[in-house]
């Protein structure tokens, strides 16, 4: 059995798109198989726009509405001890992935693997979380919908003997 993984996921401020791949990704890991397999998660942003402040209330809502009620996080900026602590660091988007790349560059012999969480898409194509802040309900949705496919699909490959229940 392999060692307990720690999944980081971050976007530009850390309110909407992290928080909601977060907040689904630890729903998932709290369940059998994988509440043994999976330790700390957590999110972050690029920028720190919205540092201690609660994830976007269309987030909120859009987690529980799908049975996630138990969801709490206050906003923080990425860090250099994150590239140790962690061992996945999923980027919503190519520009947060360029960030994280360079800040991965000045800390040499860091753990963590740096990807785009869409590369999880099951699609063959690596695909970006657009960030909803600033548009209606269905980007929220739209952003559920693709932190629900992407970390069902990362689990089933990290944890290829273990099936879901559910």
């Amino acid at each position: 059995m392999p060692d307990q993984i720690s999944v980081l996921f971050v976007c530009l401020g850390n309110i909407c798109r992290s928080t909601m791949a977060e907040g689904v990704f630890q729903s998932m890991a709290k369940k059998d198989p994988y509440k043994s397999l999976v330790g700390k998660v957590d999110s972050c942003g690029t920028g720190a726009y919205h540092v201690g402040e609660e994830p976007d209330d269309r987030t909120m809502s859009t987690l529980e509405e799908h049975g996630i009620k138990d969801y709490a996080h206050a906003a923080r900026k990425v860090n250099a001890s994150d590239f140790d602590k962690f061992d996945y660091i999923f980027a919503m988007d190519r520009s947060n992935l360029a960030d994280l790349q360079r800040m991965q560059q000045r800390k040499s012999g860091s753990k963590a693997k740096v990807m785009l969480f869409g590369e999880y898409s099951g699609t063959g194509k690596s695909e970006a979380i657009s960030d909803p802040y600033y548009g209606g309900r269905q980007g929220f949705e739209k952003a559920y919908e693709q932190a629900t496919r992407f970390s069902e699909n990362f689990l089933r490959e990290v944890f290829p003997d273990v099936e879901a229940q559910g």
